[in-house]
């Protein structure tokens, strides 16, 4: 097989956690021998002890998944919206092997594994788009930051001791100026994650729109709302305003809100890709990562009382 020809793969695997290095190691051993070429990151291999592996390769790491089929995490959602940020726009699907809690964005989990890889070295996986947002900030006009999100873009304050004042547009109209701890603006994919924890609905992530939650808003008009993909969503920190605000950008980027920063959230163009291993609807994910109670919490009376 030509070196044009070999099959890659980016392994991305938590830095900080000793399981996730024995899984890498093994990972990278059952894929080479299959003869794949494993990419990992330059920090991360020294962080999971693979710097000195014959069977790895060192990735660029402003290209990290350029050239790669699959990009392969082996952590919790945070890990996994780290690889988000190296697939996003190469091409390459990302498949999650979940290590940590709940693991919403995770295809697998770590008893899985040997499995899961034996469907990578076949390519048994469907692939499938995620909306992602596309977020600019303004100030005095001028465009001050631009980044993205596939879970979601934030508005919180950065003072613990007072709320921030926001003013909210939907479509260039503006609905209500609200006294609150923050603003979250989702995607479906991200209904699941912060928007949720602040009263959100959930959304199934084959529905396109987008959300809008309040954090703890001091309004009488303050419920989440869900528009259409094609919305306009903006955020402007009211000029009077004392202190400043702060956007988050899934939780892992960030940037300081001066009063009259503007916030600007749209659908972006380039989704996130992820591949599947299995086609169960999406009820059995929430019922299987949230631990629900399909039959009430009196299924549990019933059943000592029939015992």
């Amino acid at each position: 097989m030509s070196a044009a020809e070999r099959r890659r793969i980016l392994l991305v695997a938590h830095p900080r956690r000793k399981e996730a290095h024995d899984l890498a190691a093994g990972v990278v051993e059952r894929l080479h021998h299959a003869g794949m070429e494993v990419v990992v990151l330059q920090d991360e291999a020294a962080a999971v002890d693979l710097a000195g592996s014959p069977n790895v390769t060192l990735a660029d790491p402003e290209r990290a998944a350029e050239g790669c089929e699959l990009v392969c995490v082996l952590g919790g959602d945070g890990t996994i919206l780290r690889g988000a940020e190296l697939a996003r726009g190469t091409g390459a699907p990302l498949l999650g092997v979940n290590l940590g809690h709940v693991g919403f964005l995770a295809e697998s989990e770590r008893e899985d594994l040997d499995a899961t890889v034996e469907r990578i070295v076949s390519r048994d996986y469907a692939v499938e788009e995620r909306m992602t947002l596309e977020v600019t900030v303004r100030h005095d006009g001028d465009l001050v930051y631009s980044s993205w999100a596939l879970n979601e873009a934030t508005v919180e304050k950065a003072s613990r001791e007072r709320m921030i004042e926001l003013t909210v547009e939907i479509d260039g109209r503006p609905l209500s100026t609200w006294g609150c701890d923050g603003v979250v603006m989702a995607t479906p994919t991200g209904s699941t994650a912060y928007a949720f924890s602040a009263g959100g609905p959930v959304v199934w992530p084959d529905v396109e729109a987008m959300l809008l939650v309040p954090i703890s808003a001091h309004a009488l008009f303050s419920r989440p709302m869900v528009v259409g993909p094609n919305s306009h969503l903006a955020l402007e920190v009211v000029p009077a305003t004392q202190g400043t605000g702060v956007l988050w950008c899934d939780g892992r980027r960030a940037v300081e809100l001066p009063p009259g920063a503007r916030v600007e959230v749209v659908r972006s163009r380039t989704p996130v890709r992820l591949a599947r291993l299995t086609s169960s609807p999406f009820t059995d994910r929430l019922v299987a990562k949230f631990a629900l109670s399909i039959h009430g919490w009196r299924g549990a009376a019933r059943a000592a009382a029939g015992s």
